[in-house]
């Protein structure tokens, strides 16, 4: 299943159930017309409506109609041999978000891939920053690359809640930028084979997506993910620093013991069923900024669903990969070569 244009990125929206959208009900059974019914004169009831989502909750995404248009090239801010780096801005469900597209020399269209990055202060990122060796080798590689800022990242617009509400905006920015790709008419993109790439949060961000938008990606890569288990990061990396948003996320949502509804609710380990597209997972053995038991736990939850799902440990690789980067980069090529070419 393609999603174009406005979508709601999944294949059941009005069937909806981590931050995320989806599409609708089954119709009824073929066969032989219902026999008519007689009145008894009583009224006949309703059919009970769904009870709402939590507006901060993956199942809430899940619902949302997504839209995603209005790719627009900006200024070249390089040239190499292999391809044309540009600044860019799409829109995503009412948002302008900037970043960077990569796009290859030669005769296209080429298969895109959307970047996804991982934590930096907003107030110290520049567009594009986070992934610059994975940009620059994907795109020799024949991809388009579109390396998203996220909201409240660069000339992105400002969602003041974001931070509060977990990121899940980041979330929407990144359905966004996959149906901006779609409906950008642009003879460079190849609008039916598109591929995710996130790393740290962004490997977050692409766990999330999976479950809201199942079908809309072709392949997705997540590179040393943060936990799929909000409440894990919010403890690993707020909380120990001190973060004065974590007194706003619990006073607004409730710890985890005062609300575990809520925490159930932004994780994709609820929604794993509803995931479609292979995953690969590569994680180092030697990262000591996310453990390697969050990404054990995510592969083992999509494989018990039943996932395409790989988890390729990485000897004595750190958090940002070092020395076997270039042969971990051989496996994700290979990877969306199988599916995306």
């Amino acid at each position: 299943m393609r999603l174009r244009g406005t979508a709601c990125a999944a294949a059941g929206l009005l069937l909806a159930v981590a931050v995320g959208c989806t599409g609708g009900a089954e119709d009824g059974a073929p066969g032989t017309s219902p026999a008519p019914t007689r009145s008894t004169g009583e009224s006949p009831r309703a059919t009970p409506a769904p009870s709402p989502a939590d507006p901060v909750s993956l199942a809430a995404l899940m619902r949302r109609e997504h839209t995603g248009s209005g790719l627009r090239l900006g200024a070249v801010l390089d040239r190499t041999s292999a391809y044309t780096r540009y600044a860019v801005t799409y829109e995503a469900n009412g948002l302008t978000i900037s970043g960077i597209m990569n796009i290859p020399e030669g005769e296209g269209p080429f298969p895109a891939l959307v970047l996804a990055h991982g934590y930096i202060d907003p107030d110290v990122y520049v567009s594009g920053q986070g992934m610059p060796r994975e940009q620059d080798r994907l795109a020799r590689g024949g991809y388009v690359v579109l390396h998203t800022d996220y909201r409240n990242h660069a000339r992105s617009d400002e969602d003041p809640d974001n931070d509060v509400n977990l990121r899940l905006g980041y979330t929407e920015d990144v359905i966004g930028a996959a149906l901006a790709l779609r409906d950008s008419g642009r003879p460079e993109i190849d609008g039916d084979r598109i591929g995710l790439f996130g790393r740290s949060m962004g490997g977050g961000v692409v766990y999330n997506t999976l479950v809201v938008a199942p079908g809309l990606f072709d392949a997705a890569v997540a590179y040393a993910p943060v936990s799929a288990r909000p409440e894990e990061n919010i403890d690993h990396f707020q909380r120990s620093d001190g973060d004065p948003v974590v007194s706003e996320i619990e006073e607004k949502h409730g710890t985890p013991e005062e609300n575990p509804a809520f925490w159930r609710g932004v994780t994709p380990l609820s929604h794993v069923d509803r995931a479609r597209e292979p995953l690969l997972i590569q994680h180092g053995t030697a990262d000591d900024t996310c453990p390697l038991a969050w990404s054990r736990e995510a592969a083992a939850a999509f494989e018990e669903a039943g996932k395409d799902v790989e988890l390729r440990t990485v000897p004595g690789e750190g958090h940002t990969f070092g020395p076997k980067w270039a042969a971990s980069m051989d496996v994700t090529e290979a990877f969306f070569e199988r599916h995306l070419r």
